[in-house]
């Protein structure tokens, strides 16, 4: 593979804003009750010690998708060139493989029944518009060596006492937060 793309999201930035929810809705012109992106909230603790976490979610464009190896049809693909996870609508036929295989539960279906998910906004070039949209610098994109460096300077940050522990999401299964947590 040529190269890798990603997102990285730093959770001690998002302020659940929903800006990269709503630029992806826009961008990609997503029918109402589709997400291709979304925020969810992730509580711990036991009272009085409560945490809340927001965390932007999409397709991780997997090293190892599960729903590439679930699809019956062969309708979604990990291109070489870039990584980047597509669904070839002509030849999904809607059967749900894909959800159940996902451990994120990404793959949405929309009105004509057939699966549809982030594809790194490919007709923009690459350029993702929930990251060029976020006002609080929580999302970002780029090729795996890029957000390998942004995690480095986020955790020499956390180490140096500047921040708190961000999360970073980037195409694995084995993502900073645990598959259950993200189910909600």
């Amino acid at each position: 593979m040529a190269k890798q793309y990603g997102f990285y999201f730093d959770a001690d930035r998002c302020v659940m804003c929903h800006a990269c929810v709503t630029a992806c809705k826009s961008a990609r012109d997503v029918e109402p009750g589709v997400q291709w992106r979304k925020v969810i909230e992730i509580w711990a603790g036991e009272f009085p010690d409560i945490s809340r976490t927001f965390v932007s979610l999409s397709c991780l464009h997997c090293a190892e998708p599960e729903c590439v190896e679930a699809c019956p049809n062969g309708a979604i693909r990990k291109r070489a060139e870039d990584g980047i996870v597509v669904v070839d609508k002509n030849e999904c036929t809607g059967c749900g493989e894909c959800f159940y295989a996902c451990p994120y539960q990404v793959p949405q279906f929309g009105a004509d029944g057939l699966m549809q998910k982030c594809d790194f906004c490919l007709d923009r070039g690459i350029k993702p518009a929930c990251a060029e949209i976020c006002p609080a610098d929580a999302l970002f994109y780029g090729t795996m060596e890029e957000l390998e460096q942004k995690a480095a300077e986020k955790k020499a940050q956390r180490l140096s006492g500047n921040t708190v522990p961000s999360f970073y999401i980037a195409n694995t299964r084995g993502a900073a937060i645990p598959a259950e947590k993200l189910i909600l």
